[in-house]
């Protein structure tokens, strides 16, 4: 591209994504659907929700951009990769952004989270996310190029008590990615992984919730959060631009990952020490 500037190469960059978002019925996924549309590109909703998937499509529309609902459910490998099959033939081309973003909220103490509770939130949050780089990564090294966000959490590397499940496949989808941004890079292959704390989304109202905390859980989400679902769509697709592997949207996220790095015994022995005040 000989004589274009740094920021017309940056823009390119940004824009004409052909991208397959997961869980994009709502939340995150719905502003990422939003934010690559903004961006001049094309996507595929894909929600076990479908009538939120079409939803998404009709904002989509209203701004003048094109985008096809499916139903997916994340955690069966067979349909991911049918889902991976579809995108292409609906969109006329290959994709070269997949975002995982589909999950669920998952809270208990440890002895009162049922094994059942622990496979459901593994189908969908961890397995969601392997299974997604699994049938899209071999297109992505075929076509010489492509581009992954996977979405975890804060709760992959704060520990928090009562959220073992949930904390447990954010780590894993954490450490996948680590892995996979690694293996992937000389195949020109980018990966970030999202890191946020609180952002405004359904996930306490459609998780497995306690209701001794939930009501309090869910208004601090809508009410105390520190960004919106937007805004960390925005960045987050910025910063893969960039060539980061981490996005942590908030200051608290931020702190939370520096106090772990920096001293990880001090860190667990102060939640331990702060928890048996909020039992």
């Amino acid at each position: 591209m000989a004589g274009a500037s740094l920021q017309e190469i940056r823009v390119k960059k940004l824009t004409n994504r052909v991208a397959v978002v997961t869980g994009a019925g709502s939340g995150i996924g719905r502003s990422f659907a939003l934010e690559l549309t903004r961006r001049n590109g094309v996507v595929i909703c894909a929600d076990v929700n479908l009538d939120g998937a079409r939803e998404t499509v009709a904002l989509i529309e209203q701004l003048g951009g094109r985008a096809y609902a499916v139903h997916c459910d994340v955690g069966n490998a067979d349909a991911v990769r049918e889902l991976s099959e579809q995108a292409e033939s609906l969109l006329g081309h290959p994709v070269t952004l997949l975002i995982n973003n589909a999950g669920v909220g998952l809270g208990g103490k440890f002895t009162d989270t049922s094994l059942e509770d622990w496979k459901w939130c593994m189908h969908v949050n961890l397995w969601g996310v392997i299974n997604g780089c699994h049938a899209f990564v071999p297109g992505f090294k075929k076509l010489g190029r492509g581009a992954i966000i996977n979405v975890a959490s804060a709760a992959s590397y704060t520990a928090a008590p009562e959220m073992s499940a949930y904390n447990v496949t954010k780590a894993g989808v954490r450490a996948l990615s680590e892995t996979l941004y690694a293996e992937l890079k000389a195949d020109n292959i980018s990966v970030n992984v999202l890191c946020p704390t609180l952002v405004p989304t359904n996930i306490i109202k459609n998780g497995r919730i306690p209701g001794r905390y939930s009501g309090l859980a869910d208004h601090a989400l809508m009410n105390f959060a520190m960004t919106t679902s937007d805004d960390v769509a925005k960045l987050t697709l910025n910063r893969l631009d960039q060539g980061e592997l981490y996005t942590t949207p908030q200051l608290d996220a931020k702190l939370f990952w520096l106090m772990k790095r920096v001293s990880p015994n001090l860190y667990a022995d102060f939640l331990g020490f702060s928890y048996r005040f909020l039992k």
